[in-house]
Order: structure tokens, then sequence, then C-alpha cells
């Protein structure tokens, strides 16, 4: 394993590759507006200044009520700020989460996401689930406009299996995936070493799940050698695992917003590495 580059670029912006996913700054279930407004704009304004350059919203956040906070919280963004968003479900309830990849949905979601993050383009949006009813080609037919008329920059996808990206690749580029995956959960492995293939972006969604007692052992004794979390080491895994690894580890906490991007000055060995990495 090489020593962990903290970079990677989209376009023409270099990424710091530990971001902020903003998605826990809203009610419960993912559903109505945060408990805390003004905490929650805290958290996003520190994570800036402590140099987090990469912010993962998306549509379905509260729904809506997410990108507006981080437009209140951020705007005007900052030079180098790559907010990417997600469109593509329609949201019932609390927890509830029903995919809608039809072309009217698509174009609101856009046009939606473009005036409550107060931008004239979308740095990176993302398809947030490929609707299983909906031909893909339909769905991405508005992207590309969007595209064309510069309303968005990059396209990303989520939850996808190889298969599924080299589909959309065929319609259009794509600069990012972003799937579930983290130190316990890696049932994605061949999509993220794909992505590394292609130069993509890999975003880990839940990059910080709660492993096995057996892998709690693991951590912990490697915890104590870097006077570390047994998150900050999960995270350092992940950012040595493949340069391609884009973090964006969730809180609603300014504390243990610090506390991730401790996770970047962190560099296991090899050997340490290898330990986390048997299953």
């Amino acid at each position: 394993m090489a020593s962990t580059n903290l970079t990677f670029k989209i376009g023409d912006i270099e990424i710091n590759r530990l971001g902020y996913g903003a998605m826990q700054l809203t009610g419960h279930g993912v559903f109505g507006e945060v408990e805390d407004r003004e905490n929650a704009k805290k958290v996003l304004q520190t994570a800036v200044e402590n140099g987090v350059n990469f912010i993962d919203t998306a549509e379905a956040y509260g729904p809506k009520f997410n990108e507006s906070l981080i437009a209140e919280a951020l705007h005007p963004y900052r030079s180098g700020l790559l907010i990417a968003t997600k469109g593509g479900f329609d949201r019932t309830g609390p927890n509830k989460w029903v995919p809608n990849g039809s072309p009217e949905k698509i174009r609101a979601d856009i046009e939606g996401s473009l005036e409550r993050l107060k931008v004239d383009q979308i740095d990176l949006w993302q398809l947030h689930r490929i609707d299983p009813n909906v031909d893909v080609e339909k769905t991405l037919a508005p992207v590309i406009e969007a595209v064309k008329s510069g309303k968005i920059k990059h396209v990303g996808l989520s939850e996808v299996s190889i298969e599924q990206i080299k589909k959309v690749q065929n319609i259009l580029p794509i600069v990012s995936v972003q799937n579930m995956y983290n130190l316990v959960d890696r049932n994605w492995e061949e999509v993220l070493d794909y992505a590394a293939e292609q130069g993509l972006a890999f975003i880990p969604w839940f990059p910080l799940a709660s492993g096995p007692a057996k892998l709690e052992e693991k951590i912990k004794s490697i915890a104590a050698e870097h006077e570390a979390t047994t998150s900050q080491i999960a995270l350092a895994w992940l950012l040595k695992r493949s340069p391609n690894i884009l973090l964006i580890p969730g809180t609603k906490s300014v504390a243990h917003l610090e506390e991730n991007l401790k996770a970047a000055t962190i560099e296991l060995s090899d050997k340490e590495f290898e330990t986390l990495s048997q299953q």
C-alpha cells in the first residue's frame, strides 16, 4: 500500500478526500426540518473552515430542507467548494424512499436543487437510484439536457452495479459512484475497483457502520497504537483502501465532526491495513 494521498480531482477541483455528508442535518428518518437549525449551520460552517471542500446532499434529504440549509449556512460559497446533490427519490414519510426515475421528476429535482442551493450550475449531480420501472435512458434525458445547457457540470450514480455503470457510461460521461461500503460491509468491492480503474471517484455512504465484536477488538488495539478512536481508524482504513475514495461521514455534532476530520492525519502501516482488511 502506497502512502495515502489526501486529495482527488473531480474535473478542475482538487477535492480533500475527507468531506462531509449532510444527510443527518434533517429531522427523524431523514424527514422534515433539522431539530436545531443554528447548530446544523455551525456544523457546516466548521466543516468548511477546517478545509472540507466536498459536501454531499440530496433533494430527498428533508426532502428539500437540507439543500436550503446548506445555502443558508454557506452561500455565497467559498471558491473551490464542491457541493454534490442527488435526485430521483420520492419521500412519502420518515425512512420511506421510493425510486422515481420519470423524466418529469428528474427535471423538477434538478431545477429545484439549483434554486435551493442558489447556484446556476450544480457541480456534481448524482442519480440517487436507478428506477427499475423506467428505462435509464429516459431517466437521464433531462440530465443530458441540463449538462448541455450548463446547469450540471458533472454527473454521478448511486448504489449501482458495474453493469449499470457501463450502461450509463454509454449514454453520458460520469465522474463518480456512491455505493454503501465500509470496513464491515464490502459487498461493492468489485464496483470500487472498477471505479478506480475508470478514474471515477468512489463515495462510500455509511462509512462508519459499526462492526461485529471481533472487528471492534481489531480496531481497538490499532486505535490504541495511534491514540485514535475506532471511528478514526475505520475512516483511515478507507482512505488507504483506494486513492479514489472520497469520504462523507455525517454528524450533527461539531466535536464529532472535528474528530472525524482528524482521521486524515492517521497513516496506517501496511501491516495494520492488512490486519483490518481480513474478514
